[in-house]
């Protein structure tokens, strides 16, 4: 039983001695790559370890509960622990998506429902921004693109981990299942009658390359055109050409950012959600299951297809994908989102336990 875990015992001894390496750590890139794998089997060394212990000691138990029948009840705890120990090597075993370790971008993008599908997205963008703060991630916004009133009609955040993350916990384990559209239902600032009206917003999560390195872009392979900035901003908005946009010519992937003052920043950003959008798409070519999956996340940003509901007259939120519900939306809102994230997080677990290979991700 669990032969397999030998193979992964003897990789996590390797990369303990990688790590104490000075020389490994010269190549950031590199060294992130290794310390995420090394916190992956972290979790599922030490459990196989403790459970090998744990199968000794109720043996033992066993052996000296024939002369003492006060061991007997020893050994009945241990066989508890022991097969509980099994249920979670079980789990940790299971095939991973190889992006779980990454930080991630996210996208929100205004839908159907004009000013307010805005204003929703906006609504969004808080959510997970107060969601990262809570779990102690770090978020920058690449790029924005305000509306009238406020809200946004595309926005783009990276979030990041502090340090190497427990495995499951990192931002694109926990935000991967956000992916799709997102249905408001409430009354409108701009309604004056106080009817409710239903609009949308679409999420697109993508796991974040590590490096330039990662994902080689060559000048030849994009056109980058700069143009003036426009909405709010500071005195250089509409005034110079600091906005960029890049068009990857062999997969006509398009990026724009025109979040900062200075055009060489702006094409940073750019470049780097470019790299993020030309990973997933190398990953979605060599696993067709893995581009069904997040093909399904935004197919189109109109009312019907939605992941999910957020019901302000009833202060209820509803994830479609697994019958999630719960009346605390407006708490939700404020960033509590780790039950809704969790829940979804199980019922891929279990699904992939199931051996069903559906998992959460595309269904929509």
């Amino acid at each position: 039983m669990f032969e397999g875990v030998k193979a992964l015992e003897s990789e996590y001894d390797e990369l303990e001695q990688k790590l104490a390496d000075p020389s490994v750590h010269a190549d950031q890139g590199q060294a992130r790559r290794l310390g995420r794998r090394y916190a992956e089997l972290t979790a599922i060394v030490k459990t196989y370890r403790e459970w090998l212990q744990t199968g000794e000691d109720r043996r033992a138990a066993l052996e000296l509960a024939a002369d003492d029948a006060t061991f007997a009840a020893e050994a009945e705890e241990l066989a508890t622990r022991e097969n509980a120990l099994a249920d979670e090597l079980r789990m940790l075993l299971l095939p991973r998506d190889p992006n779980d370790g990454r930080d991630a971008i996210l996208e929100v993008k205004a839908g159907a429902g004009g000013e307010e599908s805005a204003l929703f997205a906006g609504d969004l963008l808080r959510m997970y921004l107060r969601y990262a703060e809570r779990v102690g991630w770090k978020t920058e916004i690449l790029d924005a693109e305000e509306s009238d009133l406020g809200g946004y009609k595309d926005v783009s955040v990276a979030v990041k981990a502090r340090g190497t993350p427990e495995p499951g916990m990192a931002p694109y384990a926990r935000l991967k299942f956000e992916g799709g559209v997102h249905r408001v239902q409430r009354v409108p600032v701009t309604e004056s009658q106080g009817r409710i009206h239903t609009s949308a917003a679409g999420v697109l999560v993508l796991p974040e390359a590590d490096d330039e390195a990662e994902v080689e872009i060559s000048p030849n392979d994009i056109r980058v055109d700069v143009f003036r900035s426009s909405g709010p901003g500071g005195q250089s908005v509409n005034t110079t050409d600091s906005a960029v946009r890049i068009t990857h010519l062999a997969t006509g992937i398009v990026v724009s950012c025109q979040n900062e003052k200075s055009q060489l920043q702006n094409k940073e950003q750019a470049m780097r959600m470019l790299r993020a959008r030309l990973l997933a798409a190398a990953q979605e070519e060599a696993d067709k299951e893995a581009a069904d999956a997040r093909r399904s996340q935004i197919r189109t940003v109109d009312r019907s297809e939605r992941v999910r509901t957020y019901n302000f007259p009833e202060n209820r939120i509803s994830d479609h994908r697994i019958g999630f519900k719960a009346h605390n939306l407006d708490a939700v809102l404020e960033g509590e989102l780790d039950p809704v994230v969790q829940a979804l997080v199980d019922a891929d677990s279990n699904a992939r336990l199931s051996g069903d290979g559906q998992g959460t991700e595309g269904e929509a």
